[in-house]
């Protein structure tokens, strides 16, 4: 009798399987359902960041669902931010100029003209620095170039905001200084000490003025109205919560500037659609992750999840919760019958009209409903040691011991087969030595 080696390698595997069948079962089970959750744990986790994110565009000092907008009679001249305080009305601007920054040129000069002992003092307003004309030779060729005096002005450390460069036409150069900011504070003075007096001294004196330094005028009611200076062109909180940036002056005679201030009650209420909207796509997450399954349907991989439960009762809670003496109801946005917010717009336009502050102060004020959604959802979401990165470091550490478990399972099988292997192929052999045995009878 031959030995079959085929038939001996299928017996000492199927009993091999048999031996470790249980055990795998678990680790396969386990395995499916570890990374199940940490499937779902990534989506919640995405989810509540998401919304997170939703609400961090809404909240903040400069922010506010409350939007009011300024329009005007004609483009070009002006532009706006508007604030939640500012006060509904209809202003006339007469923009008389527009602010402008000096700027002066040196002319007539070479690089031979240029000092190389003394200083240049430079100065705006009450500001002044001084560039000491002995120590600019950068190359160290024992004299001093047009470049190197712009050089070492841009590079002082004291610098108040004035800016040279050398300007190139038909063989000659000029050296332009230039203010950084606009307005009449800013205008550029210069003066030497120390030097011969020759050329360099005389085109600073001669110096040709570009451009004048000018604050912005502009003359609230009309042509003959309050005149008001700045030394920019934008004028913060030129009304109380409206800040307009001048672009254009007018003309002589010509007609001034009319803003209309009021509330964007399209842009209030789709701000407030946009927050009900991120609560619902949220809750809408918790409910296809925390399904509790039936006939039709599967249960979710998260049904009954602690966090979850957490997160929507805090939700809940705050939802309900009165900051600055009103409720979300007020302005008639709640729950329907399946748990979505929404909002009824004749009672939310109403309420707006009449206590257009509580609105505001209802999701931006410090402590209020935006400012308290997140402060809470913070611990789920933000830092090195967030419950979601904890949950999915947990799930992946369980799948880390699975896969030692399956290495310990192929081990086992391992031996398993090796000993039934050894028994059959010992058992085969007996069998055909007594068959050998017979045949000599």
């Amino acid at each position: 009798m031959a030995i079959d080696s085929d038939y001996v390698k299928s017996m000492a595997t199927q009993l091999a399987n048999y031996e470790v069948q249980s055990a795998l079962t678990k680790a396969n089970r386990n395995e499916a359902n570890y990374k199940a959750k940490l499937t779902a744990i990534t989506s919640l986790e995405t989810a509540l960041k998401t919304f997170s994110s939703s609400i961090k565009s809404l909240k903040g000092t400069d922010k506010s669902v409350l939007t009011n907008t300024a329009t005007f009679n004609s483009e070009g001249y002006a532009t706006a931010k508007v604030g939640t305080t500012a006060i509904a009305g209809n202003y006339q601007f007469f923009v008389k100029q527009l602010a402008s920054a000096h700027q002066v040129s040196i002319e007539g000069l070479s690089d031979t003209d240029v000092d190389t002992s003394g200083n240049l003092t430079i100065t705006q307003g009450s500001k002044s620095f001084t560039v000491d004309l002995s120590a600019i030779d950068s190359d160290g060729n024992g004299s001093n170039s047009l470049a190197e005096v712009a050089a070492a002005i841009n590079a002082a450390s004291d610098n108040s905001g004035v800016k040279a460069t050398l300007v190139r036409s038909n063989g000659t150069v000029s050296l332009v200084l230039a203010s950084e900011k606009t307005g009449l504070e800013n205008a550029i003075g210069v003066s030497t000490s120390g030097t011969s007096g020759g050329a360099f001294d005389t085109a600073l004196t001669n110096r040709r003025e570009l451009s004048a330094a000018k604050d912005a005028e502009v003359l609230l009611g009309g042509e003959s109205g309050m005149l008001l200076t700045n030394a920019t062109n934008n004028f913060d909180n030129i009304i109380d919560g409206v800040s307009l940036t001048f672009t254009k002056a007018h003309s002589t005679g010509e007609q001034p500037l009319s803003v209309t201030v009021g509330r964007d009650e399209k842009a209030t209420k789709d701000k407030v659609q946009s927050f009900i909207n991120a609560i619902n796509t949220l809750l809408g997450t918790f409910d296809s992750l925390t399904a509790s399954g039936g006939e039709s349907a599967s249960r979710g991989v998260l049904a009954g999840d602690a966090s979850i439960r957490a997160v929507e009762s805090t939700l809940n809670k705050l939802l309900r919760t009165e900051f600055g003496g009103v409720t979300l109801i007020d302005f008639g946005i709640a729950a329907d019958r399946n748990g979505n917010l929404t909002i009824d717009s004749a009672r939310f336009e109403k309420a707006i009209a009449a206590n257009p502050e509580g609105l505001d102060k209802l999701f931006n004020a410090k402590d209020a409903l935006l400012d308290s959604i997140d402060k809470n959802l913070a611990v789920y979401t933000s830092g090195t040691n967030n419950l979601m990165k904890a949950r999915k470091e947990s799930l992946n550490t369980m799948l880390s011991r699975v896969d030692d478990q399956f290495d310990d399972i192929q081990k086992q099988y391992d031996n398993y087969y090796a000993r039934y292997l050894k028994q059959y192929t010992s058992m085969m052999q007996t069998m055909a030595a007594m068959e050998q045995t017979f045949g000599m009878f």
